[in-house]
């Protein structure tokens, strides 16, 4: 018999789920936020919340990152970084150098 890992945590909205790691995020719900269509639909969850959390919605803004800056955010790892540069290079943009 499978032994769940993590413990077992409730949500605000009800759901129940098991975590082993201290994020509070329910995996329920960030299925229900995740977006249907853009670059950040491309990104795995914890890539994509790194963006949103640092304020980075658009292509545009990101633009205006370098590599290195994006690199560094929680969540974030370099298998996020040719998603990133394919959506950046489709619309005429690129990372800060």
């Amino acid at each position: 018999m499978l032994t769940p890992k993590g413990t077992l945590r409730t949500c605000l909205n009800g759901h129940k789920y098991y975590k082993s790691s201290d994020c509070p995020t329910c995996p329920i719900c960030e299925q229900g936020n995740a977006p249907k269509d853009g670059f950040l639909s491309k990104l795995s969850a914890p890539a994509r919340r790194a963006l949103e959390n640092a304020g980075i919605k658009t292509l545009k803004q990101l633009a205006t990152h370098s590599e290195k800056e994006i690199l560094v955010l929680h969540g974030m790892g370099p298998a996020s970084m040719p998603i990133l540069k394919t959506a950046l290079k489709e619309e005429g943009l690129s990372l800060k150098k």
